[in-house]
């Protein structure tokens, strides 16, 4: 692999590898408003230098990975040693600018906790280049970053609103870390990063099209290969899950989820995936939870109740499709694992959308929480439509005076670690005694829970209405002074009478 001179690393400064290579995680609008999520201060990772690559050298989706994703960005090259300089006096400090792909491989999120050290840290996965534009004349707020993939405009953006302009990024880091010359900052990526595959060739430019003589890096090009290899089995291999497949691709629809239930390569010719329509929770809110679960078990399926649970909000109605959090029980080595960093409990509540009912697996423990105000603020500020957990709630009168109804088995000051270890997301799991899977209907009010199989649920509802109609008519007749002798449940005669007062 060749690696780029960089500007002012290497031993004498001539150009070499850089001591040190520094990406930041959110920078852009356009990459926040697609995440949901506004951090308040830059937060960033480390990859080793190993990862650089020269304009044209191709890089490899390792074997059986598929999410491969690219994300154009611009390169800071520091020029001097810089510790503890200012926001004003930080731009100063870069010597030039380059375009820059920060590839990363969503199937390794898993095993970094946070570090991205594997996802993003693979030979060649920062390539850069291919020409280093002198920072001296150039306006930091006045520069554009373009990236295509086989020739297919997918990013254009520029740098005049960032969350934190660059100035700002390189006192920030010389707060505690004295920046070399030569070291590389990577300034985030904005909207249109998403998956690429073998054979895939990915571009990337940085111009400055406002400036005298309009200078730019010309275009970085990566061709994408296909590795041969296996992951060996002595470490993490490959894992992913439709958030991971959402964040990879940009988003749920590019990434082929239209819904939790529908396969993303359906023929174009397949019935419509389910879709909880505004229309389809009217009708199942005109339905009380008696009628739906006596629909069910009509249809044999008795064990779809979610039970043992008491709602803070027991007087608002909660319809969404589910998504799934499951946790084992405490084990310290796998707490110390999976228990700290982007876990999966933050990565549940950050993935969740409008309308998504986070169901969580606690096994009907209680002694611990295993959810608070933070990550329940978090869930309603997603559009999320309510929280069932068959375990504990810390905070519960702040949790309580959320809008977002949350389902639970009581209140504990508990942290997480005490009982519990986040474990799995979009799983099947078992919650108050019955299983949910990614996707099923919940259905909640006063009188409990019902998990409702997605392709059942236009027929149970359609019935349900009908029956309420029945029970209508009959306690209409109750009221009338009529014995429920068959009337209750209804005879040939009395079905005759209604059905005639009911198409009249």
């Amino acid at each position: 692999m060749l690696i780029p001179q960089v500007p002012g690393a290497g031993e004498h400064g001539t150009g070499g590898a850089p001591g040190k290579i520094i990406a930041v995680h959110l920078n852009y609008p356009s990459r926040v408003a697609q995440r949901g999520r506004t951090p308040e201060q830059p937060g960033y990772f480390l990859k080793p230098a190993t990862s650089l690559a020269v304009s044209g050298a191709p890089v490899e989706r390792p074997a059986g990975c598929e999410l491969l994703a690219f994300e154009g960005e611009i390169a800071l090259v520091i020029g001097r040693l810089t510790r503890r300089v200012t926001p004003e006096e930080g731009w100063a400090a870069v010597s030039h600018v380059t375009a820059a792909n920060d590839l990363g491989v969503y199937d390794l999120r898993h095993a970094d906790k946070g570090s991205n050290l594997r996802s993003k840290g693979g030979d060649g996965f920062t390539p850069l280049g291919p020409v280093f534009l002198p920072a001296e004349g150039l306006d930091p707020a006045g520069l554009r970053l373009r990236t295509w993939v086989n020739g297919e405009l997918v990013q254009d953006d520029t740098t005049a609103d960032l969350l934190f302009p660059f100035g700002r990024l390189v006192a920030d880091l010389s707060q505690l870390i004295t920046l070399e010359p030569g070291d590389v900052i990577l300034t985030g990526t904005p909207a249109g990063s998403s998956v690429v595959s073998p054979g895939d060739v990915v571009e990337v430019e940085v111009d400055a099209p406002d400036a005298p003589g309009a200078p730019t890096t010309g275009r970085l090009v990566t061709p994408i290969t296909g590795g041969t290899v296996p992951l060996a089995p002595w470490g993490a291999g490959p894992r992913v899950d439709d958030l991971q497949r959402a964040e990879a691709w940009g988003s749920a629809e590019a990434a082929g989820l239209v819904s939790a239930d529908a396969p993303a390569d359906a023929p174009a010719d397949a019935p419509a995936a389910f879709t909880l329509t505004p229309e389809l929770i009217a009708r199942i809110n005109s339905v009380g939870t008696a009628t739906l679960s006596s629909q069910l078990r009509k249809r044999g399926l008795n064990n779809v109740s979610i039970d043992g649970l008491r709602s803070t909000r027991p007087e608002a109605r909660l319809v969404g499709r589910a998504r799934t959090l499951r946790y084992i029980p405490n084990r310290e080595d796998l707490f110390e694992s999976h228990g700290g960093g982007y876990n999966a409990q933050k990565r549940a509540f950050d993935g969740l959308g409008p309308g998504d009912v986070l169901v969580m697996e606690a096994r009907g423990e209680r002694g611990t929480g295993t959810v608070g105000d933070i990550l329940a603020l978090r869930a309603q500020v997603r559009g999320a439509a309510g929280l069932v957990t068959d375990g504990g709630v810390r905070d519960l009168v702040a949790v309580s005076a959320l809008d977002i109804p949350t389902y639970h088995a009581g209140g504990h000051p508990a942290v997480l670690g005490r009982r519990h270890v986040p474990w799995d997301v979009d799983v099947t799991v078992a919650c108050g005694g019955t299983s949910v899977q990614p996707g099923d209907v919940i259905v909640g009010d006063a009188d409990g829970l019902l998990v409702i199989p997605p392709h059942l649920v236009e027929e149970v509802v359609t019935a349900g209405i009908e029956q309420e109609r029945e029970e209508t008519f009959i306690a209409a007749m109750v009221a009338a002074g009529e014995g429920v002798d068959g009337l209750y449940p209804m005879n040939a005669a009395w079905r005759a009478r209604y059905l005639e007062e009911r198409d009249a």
